[in-house]
């Protein structure tokens, strides 16, 4: 299994810092200021990539009103995909400058192309990788075409089956990708919890023998927090400056100050988790002087017995270890011992013959 993946300067995979990724999508509500102002807002919300996507409705299906290309079942309701896309999609011209200042603050930058001229252009403008959609995770030209870059890639692979994630992921290894990093993705817009299936991400990553993430469409920041702790080493979410101001993808998306504390709960997420450790911690061992031990409870005189009236195993560790209790139980004092006296087997006597 490939432990790692590295993407421009960052190794991403077991035992590295999580890879947080701010997906823009429509949420720039086709204002160039607003999609700056969400690069920012990605940065100073602790991300390490923002993400957009290439394309335009005219390369993603027809400008067409049949019943087969209306929306139905979702929160786009009515509208048709071309419409849907005309709001949507980031204009081409707005991308490289994007890039330039996402690159200004220490982000990285990259894009979802949805055919081959959107590889060609993001190619152009020099990005360090691409990110497949799990909706064109079945189009295999396009993989080939990604695949051929030789550019790491993230794909997401909601609604597939793990025939089509084999199908894929062997059409891109094949063509020529080498870095790649799975996504569990749940393709509902929100996606409720109880449909994410979060097992699934160390099971992605098994299969297929690559480092595994999440990109996620549910509410809050919950769902991140536990792919966490079952291993995601990316989580990729939509960031917008006011879900209040509408848009396409607003409903699924975090506003600034909740990105930032979904960062905030992720990095301490890792943090817990840790490594295996049966050995006390640096601040653990300062608190093994409060655990019980053996003391004298009642005042005793030399040769008194010690009986559970007057020995116990009390807090805190001074006295002799409780596995000795029965041990001295019978046996008599060898001196006077005052009560709250820590128990050693220097004050304990001979037993009565």
């Amino acid at each position: 299994m490939k432990q790692h993946v590295q993407i421009n300067n960052r190794k991403i995979g077991a035992g590295q810092p999580v890879y947080i990724v701010a997906e823009m999508s429509a949420n720039h509500h086709q204002d160039f200021d607003q999609a700056t102002a969400i690069i920012k807002a990605a940065k100073e919300a602790g991300a390490d990539a923002v993400k957009l996507q290439t394309y335009t409705p005219d390369t993603l299906t027809l400008d067409c009103d049949h019943d087969c290309f209306r929306i139905k079942g979702t929160i786009w309701e009515g509208k048709n995909l071309y419409q849907l896309y005309g709001e949507a999609y980031t204009p081409w011209e707005w991308q490289p400058e994007l890039m330039n200042i996402a690159h200004s603050l220490g982000l990285d930058f990259f894009s979802t192309p949805f055919d081959a001229t959107a590889v060609d252009f993001l190619e152009e403008m020099g990005v360090g990788m691409h990110k497949v959609a799990s909706f064109e995770l079945v189009d295999l030209p396009l993989l080939k075409k990604v695949g051929a870059t030789g550019k790491p890639v993230i794909m997401s692979t909601g609604m597939a089956t793990l025939a089509e994630i084999d199908e894929a992921v062997g059409t891109l290894r094949q063509f020529g990708t080498s870095e790649l990093v799975l996504l569990k993705c749940t393709s509902a817009y929100p996606a409720p919890p109880e449909e994410m299936n979060l097992r699934t991400i160390p099971q992605l990553a098994g299969t297929f023998g690559v480092p595994a993430g999440l990109s996620d469409h549910s509410m809050g920041i919950a769902v991140p927090v536990a792919a966490v702790a079952l291993g995601a080493c990316l989580i990729e979410k939509h960031l917008t400056l006011c879900r209040a101001d509408g848009g396409p993808d607003s409903a699924f998306s975090l506003e600034p100050d909740e990105f930032r504390a979904m960062v905030a709960a992720v990095r301490q997420a890792e943090m817990a988790l840790g490594a295996v450790n049966f050995e006390p911690t640096e601040k653990e061992k300062k608190s093994r002087i409060f655990r019980r031990s053996l003391f004298v409870v009642q005042e005793m005189r030399a040769g008194q017995e010690f009986t559970l009236g007057n020995t116990a195993s009390i807090r805190p560790g001074h006295g002799l270890h409780p596995r000795y209790l029965e041990m001295v139980i019978g046996r008599r004092a060898a001196v006077d011992i005052p009560r709250g006296t820590p128990l050693s087997w220097e004050l304990v006597g001979e037993a009565r013959k």
